[in-house]
């Protein structure tokens, strides 16, 4: 099983080529505000998490991830679950 930290660290490697700017990524970095990602973008990003972490995203949680801490959180609960 992956540790929280585990998850967030393959979650900053997904997320780094989307975010353009040179922006420090961090558990409240915010995946639309900070990293600037469209509706578009967030559904590929989710799709190639479900790949990386072989599981499948429910979209209903994600008007509830706001950050890549949330997200993690959430990934972390999935893959428990699995």
């Amino acid at each position: 099983m992956q540790s929280k930290e585990e998850i967030l660290d393959q979650l900053f490697e997904l997320i780094r080529p989307y975010s353009g700017q040179a922006i420090e990524l961090s558990e409240q970095t915010r995946i639309m505000d900070d990293v600037g990602l469209d509706s578009m973008q967030v559904m590929e990003l989710v799709m190639q998490i479900e790949d990386h972490f072989d599981v499948s995203v429910p979209l209903n949680i994600l008007p509830d991830v706001n950050t890549i801490g949330e997200f993690a959180k959430h990934l972390e609960t999935l893959l428990q679950d699995s």
